[in-house]
């Protein structure tokens, strides 16, 4: 038997196809305020982001079962210095709205993986008090419930949702810190320019907090992530997405087709209060780059930590500034550990031979210095 899944090109504020406790699990992630790389001045001001977070979670409450969960993937947003206190303050607004506070998972990404490291590079240049700004290496998972939980008798029906407790072991799923890679919005990827998280996020919160057949909900679908992974589950899903333009890369990724080879059924429905933002917000951030290179100095590689404190001269960070692909990859993955990392990913994606090649020549090179330096 097929799932069904639902995506509606509209703003999440108002869920009016969705009837009262229809769905059964939340998974999603909010657009992180003003962010510059990712949504500068997509809102007015803060006060209007939450307003907008606010009006979700009323719809959320109308629409959510009775003791089901509501996960956001969010962190922190920093603008001009100011750091805004996002996680904080989705979770203040739904306890406000109903909700009460069950967990929150850290999610915590390879060293090296970090899509703007330039926050720790300050204090390379500048290594006195007060210039310590740490890059940042987590977001959070927040897991709000709507209400007591009823948990049904298990009966035969249920085996087809039992958690597979070897992979729950094994990938730590039980403690509240997750491990897991981030996709970065490279150029070529079908995530280029959208903060989208990868799949074993809501993978895992789709086992954990649903029965095969239930209804998972992402009120900001962005790529289609969520809406994917939960067909893969055999979950049915809708997911809420205000930016049209962002209508053929959610359909690539759920393998949508007019002619489908399985009994999934797809519903696509485009309504007035549509809008088209993702050209805007790329050149937005384009913009946001230019003046970044040109403000921020940028940090310098170190090989291992006995060296870290060693500055490197002006000449240096001149040079820096014209380095190589070899250079830029040496000055974000510092360890052999960032290394093996990143190239398990490349690995798993496919990508390019010279770029593995490359990693690999890295990490050889980052094993020799270790054992030379004493």
């Amino acid at each position: 038997m097929g799932t069904w899944h639902k995506i509606i090109l509209g703003n999440s504020k108002d869920m009016r196809e969705i009837s009262n406790g229809s769905v059964h699990l939340v998974v999603t992630s909010p657009p992180y305020f003003n962010a510059p790389f990712d949504y500068p001045g997509l809102f007015k001001n803060y006060s209007e982001y939450l307003d907008m977070i606010r009006a979700v979670a009323k719809e959320l409450k109308r629409v959510l079962a009775q003791g089901r969960i509501a996960c956001f993937v969010t962190q922190d947003v920093r603008i001009n210095g100011k750091l805004f206190p996002v996680a904080a303050d989705i979770t203040r607004i739904m306890m406000e709205e109903g909700f009460f506070y069950r967990d929150r998972i850290i999610w915590r990404k390879p060293e090296g993986y970090i899509r703007i490291s330039r926050r720790s590079g300050v204090m390379l240049q500048h290594p006195y008090p007060m210039y310590f700004y740490p890059d940042n290496l987590f977001e959070e998972i927040l897991i709000l419930q709507n209400g007591e939980y009823q948990y049904p008798k298990i009966g035969p029906e249920m085996k087809s949702s039992k958690i597979d407790l070897h992979e729950f072991s094994k990938g730590k799923w039980y403690l509240t810190v997750w491990d897991i890679t981030n996709v970065l919005p490279l150029k070529g990827r079908l995530e280029e320019g959208i903060a989208a998280f990868p799949e074993e996020i809501p993978k895992r919160l789709i086992k954990l907090f649903t029965f095969v057949g239930e209804t998972v909900l992402d009120p900001f679908l962005g790529s289609g992530t969520t809406t994917n992974v939960a067909k893969m589950l055999g979950r049915n899903s809708i997911g809420y997405e205000i930016d049209l333009e962002l209508k053929p890369v959610i359909l690539k990724k759920i393998g949508y087709s007019p002619h489908p080879i399985s009994d999934d059924k797809f519903e696509v429905t485009e309504r007035e209060d549509a809008r088209e933002l993702r050209t805007h917000l790329q050149e937005q951030v384009k913009n946001q780059k230019s003046v970044t290179k040109r403000a921020i100095p940028k940090p310098l590689p170190m090989s291992t930590a006995s060296n870290a404190s060693h500055l490197a001269s002006t000449q240096e960070i001149k040079a820096l500034r014209k380095k190589s692909g070899w250079r830029k990859l040496r000055a974000t993955l510092t360890t052999v550990e960032a290394v093996e990392e990143r190239l398990r990913h490349a690995k798993e994606r496919n990508l390019s031979h010279g770029y593995i090649r490359t990693l690999e020549r890295l990490k050889a090179h980052l094993e020799k210095q270790q054992t030379v330096t004493p």
